[in-house]
């Protein structure tokens, strides 16, 4: 059966970042198999009115995050919209005061709501210097989740968590990856060449957000230690963020590549030797997917995705969270054979393979049905509300 859903979301591609990302993927997916599904999202430039199924809200720019925007609450406005055409569910991706509203209006209105977990929000106050704020932000995290019917969330690690924490209702989604775009046959001699990598010299990668929480200072760290032992090596940075001028200004030797997206960057992953990914503060890290899609070991701590995809020294390398040293070792040893890379980097790529967006949306539609169904027993009586809702 088609369904009519409202996804309200404060990132949307062509933003560059993991929850842009995914969602695209989703209202893509979704759309595929008939859905209708309206996106209502902050404006993302001064002339952006979106299109048809795609409604934008006023915005102000989001601290310490270049280029990425939050919606200002615009209860009034779904409520009217959703008065004259009720979609038959609300789906809330962001937390921030856009998705605040939307869940207020579809309760208001009775529309069954869903929400989706996919940054640690709490966890980033300690990075920008208000550690103090993190209870409140948890907090106000729980807030919003309870007042939704169901969670979704990428990995069972998390489900747990958020169980843990008194969120009820959590339902694990997961992520794809695209295999197609994503391949080791995308390597490039040419591109190894302007980075500066002599022949048979290691080339390390990190993609991502150029930023405190994601700990660059580990990846420094570690790529001393390869450097050690691999004097030719190049540390290659993929990304922008608040750290991006800093690293660079005291790493002239580095390369950094700024922002890159589509074929551009699968190239970049095919063309590394070693992925290294330290950050903690991940609900998930769709780069670590995409770097093992792509033939490339990853050395990551043992959390969010790398938990659940990585066999550790099988298809990569996992350190216990924190332990610095253990991260630095795993590194070590995955360079220290090149055969040894060779081959935990094929595994990676066949352990990716079965991981399709297809999938993944199925499953999403699946839950969105599951949120229906217990809305209505609800309304007609014949069944409680879960506990959390209320």
């Amino acid at each position: 059966m088609a369904l009519e859903i409202a996804l309200v979301s404060e990132t949307y591609p062509p933003e560059v970042n993991g929850v842009a990302m995914t969602v695209g993927r989703l209202v893509s997916g979704l759309r595929e198999l008939g859905h209708r599904v309206e996106v209502i999202r902050p404006r993302q430039t001064l002339g952006d009115a979106g299109g048809d199924d795609d409604r934008t809200v006023a915005a102000l720019p989001l601290p310490g995050y270049y280029g990425l925007r939050f919606g200002l609450p615009a209860g009034g406005m779904l409520t009217r919209r959703w008065r004259l055409r009720r979609p038959d569910l609300v789906h809330v991706v962001t937390e921030g005061p856009l998705g605040w509203s939307a869940v207020s209006a579809a309760r208001r209105l009775g529309i069954p709501v869903t929400s989706g977990f996919h940054t640690n929000f709490d966890r980033y106050s300690a990075y920008y210097g208000v550690g103090w704020l993190r209870p409140l932000v948890a907090a106000y995290l729980r807030i919003l989740h309870r007042r939704t019917l169901l969670t979704m969330v990428p990995t069972a690690t998390l489900a747990a968590d958020l169980a843990g924490s008194g969120i009820g209702g959590v339902r694990v989604v997961g992520r794809g990856v695209d295999t197609g775009l994503y391949d080791p046959a995308r390597r490039s001699a040419n591109l190894r060449a302007s980075w500066g990598v002599s022949a048979g010299q290691p080339a390390c990668l990190y993609v991502g957000r150029l930023a405190p929480e994601k700990n660059p200072q580990l990846v420094l760290a570690a790529f001393a230690a390869i450097r050690q032992r691999h004097p030719g090596a190049r540390l290659i940075w993929v990304g922008d963020g608040p750290a991006a001028e800093g690293l660079a200004s005291a790493h002239p030797e580095h390369h950094f590549a700024g922002m890159r997206t589509g074929v551009d960057l699968a190239m970049h992953y095919a063309s590394a030797d070693l992925f290294l990914f330290p950050s903690l503060t991940e609900t998930y890290g769709n780069v670590v997917a995409e770097a093992m899609a792509s033939g490339l070991p990853v050395v990551a701590y043992r959390s969010a995705a790398a938990a659940e995809l990585i066999d550790h020294r099988h298809n990569g390398v996992v350190a216990p969270p924190g332990d610095e040293l253990a991260y630095i070792e795993a590194a070590t040893w995955l360079l220290a054979e090149p055969e040894r890379r060779r081959q935990v980097g094929e595994m990676a790529r066949a352990s990716m393979l079965t991981r399709r967006w297809s999938d993944i949306v199925e499953r999403f539609a699946s839950v969105v049905g599951e949120a229906i169904e217990i809305n209505a027993r609800s309304s007609s009586g014949s069944a409680p509300q879960p506990a959390h809702h209320g």
